[in-house]
């Protein structure tokens, strides 16, 4: 007789359906992300008196994904996260660009701070799409030579130091080509990356619950990562 408990030992066959359900949830959440932080670009807040970007948290929780998926799925299935971050962007920006360009109807009165709100120049459109992309593939090879040299140890050291680097990559990027002659890019990458190094170490506990979690439902060991795309991390190793 069979068992749907969870506690209970997994088949190879349901083992790989869990493994999948977990990492199309980790997408989806990473491009919701993703997806929050290219509507929220152009607003610039307050850390600490500091002037900094919108996309602050939004923007920092992608990096928390990243780790995760490094962690458990491999380099293979992170950078694979990546790419499809990177299309979710794109077409992001693309529809909101045909929604401001498509004529309202005659009872609608707001166009002019529905541009306001969703409109984004194609400064920050190439800045965050550049910052994005360099920053988060630099954030999994980062994390997967820290690991590496640690053998597998010290979680908190490479989730900190791969993430903390990779953010400074992509505050300089983004705040350069979209606000340079625009605003005073020396406060905003301080307080920028103020926010985002705060949020780093404040997300470590939340690595290990994720990874924890997630290594518990699928019935696989400390420091072994999941079968899913395991080949394919092997031919990226050669």
């Amino acid at each position: 007789m069979t068992t749907n408990s969870p506690d209970a030992t997994p088949t190879p066959s349901n083992k790989t359906e869990r493994a999948y359900t977990c990492y199309v949830f980790l997408v989806g959440i990473f491009c919701a992300c993703l997806a929050i932080a290219a509507a929220l670009g152009s607003k610039i807040i307050s850390v600490f008196g500091i002037p900094g970007s919108a996309t602050l948290l939004a923007f920092s929780v992608t990096f928390l994904i990243t780790d995760v998926v490094s962690e458990v799925y491999g380099k293979s299935a992170a950078k694979r996260l990546v790419w499809v971050g990177f299309l979710s962007t794109v077409l992001v920006f693309a529809l909101i660009q045909v929604a401001i360009a498509w004529p309202g109807a005659t009872i609608w009165k707001h166009q002019e701070a529905y541009e306001k709100i969703f409109g984004v120049s194609l400064r920050i459109i190439i800045g965050g799409l550049i910052a994005y992309t360099v920053s988060q593939l630099h954030d999994v090879w980062a994390y997967h030579f820290l690991m590496d040299k640690t053998r597998g140890k010290h979680m908190w050291l490479r989730n900190n130091l791969s993430t903390m680097v990779s953010q400074a990559i992509n505050t300089a990027i983004f705040i350069t080509i979209a606000f340079y002659g625009i605003a005073p890019i020396g406060k905003l990458l301080i307080g920028h990356y103020i926010g985002k190094v705060i949020i780093a170490a404040c997300d470590t506990p939340f690595i290990y619950l994720g990874v924890y979690l997630l290594r518990r439902f699928l019935r696989i060991a400390p420091n072994e990562t999941t079968a899913l795309l395991q080949s394919q991390d092997q031919l990226d190793r050669t």
